[in-house]
């Protein structure tokens, strides 16, 4: 609907287009992606401040709930999430730029789990989570712009 405000002139006018909220319909897995890489940057921050922290934890009793448990849990979640996230959104947009941000962060994450060497090693394990989880916490966001649809930028024409 269209309303006239009034007359500023002879040929000036002022429109305000209402749109009908009923027909502004979002995608159903916009909160999904955002939890998704709410959670997946909140790892990354979790793993680069460990190291910092690693010192403190006996002292506040919580080591035990970061032992290799949780993360093995974690990784498993931030996995089943984050394809079943991006497979769903996948059917919508068809492209393959998110899940290529979210496979090599998935398998960073695996690795620093799997592979006993980086696993035991403090630093290399925290990077390696870090960098994992950063990975798909981009994923997310990439796969919220390709849900949103045209984002203007510098290649917008107009």
């Amino acid at each position: 609907m269209a309303r006239i405000h009034g007359l500023a002139g002879r040929y000036r006018y002022n429109v305000t287009m209402n749109p009908d909220p009923r027909h502004a319909s979002k995608p159903s897995n916009t909160l999904l992606d955002r939890i998704g890489a709410t959670g997946s940057l909140v790892c990354a921050a979790h793993c680069a401040l460990l190291p910092l922290l690693i010192a403190l934890l006996p002292s506040l009793g919580i080591a035990a709930w970061l032992d290799d448990g949780f993360e093995l849990g974690f990784v498993v979640f931030a996995s089943l999430f984050g394809l079943a996230v991006l497979a769903w959104s996948y059917r919508r947009h068809r492209t393959l730029r998110a899940l290529a941000l979210l496979l090599p962060g998935l398998a960073t994450l695996w690795a620093a789990i799997a592979v006993p060497a980086l696993h035991h090693s403090l630093v290399p394990h925290a990077v390696a989570m870090t960098f994992g989880g950063t990975l798909v916490g981009l994923a997310h966001l990439a796969n919220l712009r390709l849900n949103h649809g045209h984002v203007h930028d510098a290649s917008c024409a107009h």
